[in-house]
């Protein structure tokens, strides 16, 4: 019987533990959505660690407790921004094989221009990530995922798509998209268009 009564409150200490990680890490993940949403609203300014805290719906002391600083919870807040954005792109352009240069244009001149407050925090990240080298790891693995989207895309639609033609797409692309997020132009997707194109064709 004591045995038994032994294994019974083993177990339950197991499961007191497991409840807690499993709390722990809901929390924690509440608090990077919450920082990758503020980010994407107003930029740096707007994630504070009262302003997560309280998007989250958790206790301002937490913020520290899982974080060891604001640098560390913008660190992963931009990684939470990058996954959401390349896994945005991959579902839009997935069924993608147009091999008309305009109609290929369209489609990635598109899914460039979606969600401006997100890709607004994420350019605002990007940059600082030049001045900081906790980011660049970060920055990096946007680029190489956005890369890795546009050679599918132009090997589906059958686009040389060597490294220096992936490059020379993405580089227009995203001097492209920086133009649109800051400038706002009513005519920016029309021009984005058509520069695309223009550069589809020099690899086809």
């Amino acid at each position: 019987m004591d045995e038994r009564r032994e294994g019974h409150a083993g177990a339950e200490v197991v499961t007191q533990r497991r409840r807690r990680q499993e709390r722990a890490l809901r929390r924690r993940e509440a608090l990077l959505g919450a920082a990758a949403d503020l980010l994407g609203e107003g930029g740096f300014a707007a994630a504070t660690h009262r302003a997560v805290a309280r998007r989250a719906g958790i206790p301002l002391a937490a913020t520290t407790y899982y974080f060891a600083g604001r640098d560390e919870l913008l660190a992963q807040a931009f990684a939470l921004l990058v996954e959401r954005e390349l896994a945005d792109m991959r579902l839009s352009l997935e069924d993608v094989r147009e091999r008309s240069p305009e109609v290929l244009a369209d489609k990635l001149a598109t899914v460039y221009a979606v969600d401006r407050p997100r890709q607004l925090g994420l350019w605002e990240l990007y940059l600082q990530a030049g001045r900081d080298p906790a980011l660049q790891d970060v920055a990096r693995a946007w680029t190489d995922g956005c890369d890795e989207i546009v050679a599918s895309v132009l090997e589906r639609a059958g686009y040389a798509c060597g490294r220096s033609e992936v490059r020379f797409v993405t580089t227009v692309l995203s001097g492209l998209w920086l133009e649109d997020i800051v400038e706002a132009r009513p005519e920016g997707l029309e021009r984005a268009r058509d520069v695309v194109a223009r550069a589809l064709n020099a690899i086809s």
